[in-house]
């Protein structure tokens, strides 16, 4: 690449100065060795007799057109050779983030083939044409609960999480899939994995992981969750919920609409709470010391309570999931991922509004928020009492889901 011109001087008269011929015919060279000259016409160098030349010769000219730049300087004005550089500029942008595009969903194929023939972690009764031929969605909500949540969920069901032949043509019209994630317990098959499955006969609102549930598992839980519902849904956003926590759907569709031509984003309340490095208190942090010094806070992450990030995020998780450091906060772990990529972070209110009168206030005034709870409780407090004081006060309407486009 060490192609410039000699010490020429460019002939009087012609404005155009030694340094943007030079460009020019650098510019140049690079778009002859692209075949550059299918997006705008390059005029011929002196003619010469081809059929004196031979295959290799014609064949090495068409791929390399020669550019004499000593006539060229006399023609060529500098708004058409940055106009041209700028051109190429693009075109190989375009290249490069579609040769990424296909990098990733390259990656993440061979890692769902992986993971299918290791039995991790996808769900273990997924079939093979099932990876192959991923559902196209809008966003998958993946609702994480535990094996002594049922009331929780239920809660859920009766209020704003559709049911039946509902959730189906909100799959099949609106391209949404919610989903109550969880794994299998310590004793497989024993009588806790039999209450889901009987649960998941009833409801089949379920999607289940090939991990151990516990309390100190919730990031290797996060990864996992994100990894099969990538390896099972071809999804524009990828959203973690807790299940205490109060969900618009419509809301949250148009939120995430407002984002969806952006590749890499990172959407929830982000917050920067304190690094605790005292035993024995809750959301200690066993690896404090690499945070700095005692008394430091945690970088910028989404609170854990409701997130989304895209596809990109979540095609990368799973592709690196075997080598990303998982730390004893979940929340912590996802912001923890995304140091050092180019993610833009957005830290959307609505998505943490409180309960009422908080919630109920901005649903009055037409403008209902997306995702309500406490955050004395790290959720709505006592949700299972209350989640439907919460829906009917603070709710967008039954019917607002089906009237929202996307």
């Amino acid at each position: 690449m060490g192609y410039m011109l000699g010490s020429r001087q460019h002939k009087a008269g012609t404005g155009v100065s030694t340094r943007w011929v030079s460009v020019f015919c650098t510019a140049s060279f690079f778009l002859g060795v692209l075949v550059v000259n299918r997006f705008w016409d390059i005029p011929a160098p002196n003619k010469v007799d081809e059929e004196a030349l031979s295959v290799e010769e014609l064949q090495s000219r068409e791929l390399h057109p020669i550019v004499d730049c000593d006539k060229k300087e006399a023609s060529v004005q500098t708004g058409d050779i940055l106009s041209q550089v700028s051109q190429t500029h693009d075109v190989i942008m375009n290249l490069d983030k579609t040769i990424s595009s296909l990098e990733m969903q390259l990656a993440a194929a061979r890692s769902s083939k992986a993971d299918n023939e290791e039995g991790s972690p996808t769900v273990t009764k997924l079939g093979t044409e099932q990876l192959k031929e991923r559902q196209k969605v809008f966003f998958v909500m993946g609702i994480i609960t535990a094996f002594s949540s049922r009331k929780r969920r239920d809660s859920i069901r009766e209020t704003w999480m559709p049911q039946g032949e509902e959730l189906k043509k909100l799959e099949k019209e609106k391209g949404i899939i919610i989903r109550f994630v969880i794994g299998h317990s310590a004793t497989p098959g024993g009588v806790l994995d039999r209450a889901v499955e009987a649960e998941d006969a009833q409801h089949k609102d379920f999607l289940r992981l090939n991990h151990v549930e516990g309390y100190h598992e919730l990031s290797s839980k996060t990864q996992i969750y994100f990894s099969t519902a990538v390896a099972m849904w071809d999804a524009d956003f990828y959203i973690k919920v807790d299940d205490d926590v109060h969900i618009n759907l419509g809301m949250v569709g148009s939120t995430l609409a407002r984002h969806r031509s952006k590749p890499r984003v990172y959407i929830g309340c982000m917050k920067s709470g304190p690094v605790l490095a005292q035993k024995g208190v809750k959301y200690h942090e066993p690896e404090y010391w690499k945070f700095g010094e005692e008394g430091s806070k945690y970088f910028r992450h989404a609170t854990g309570q409701i997130y989304a990030i895209s596809k990109n995020l979540a095609t990368y998780i799973s592709v690196n999931r075997h080598i990303l450091h998982r730390y004893a906060n979940e929340d912590v772990s996802l912001g923890s991922w995304f140091i050092g990529l180019d993610v833009e972070h957005i830290d959307d209110r609505s998505l943490c509004c409180g309960t009422p009168p908080d919630c109920e206030w901005k649903a009055q005034a037409g403008n209902p928020c997306a995702a309500s709870f406490d955050w004395s409780c790290s959720g709505i407090c006592k949700s299972v009492e209350r989640m439907d004081e919460v829906h009917q006060r603070c709710g967008e309407g039954d019917g607002a889901i089906w009237h929202t486009s996307f």
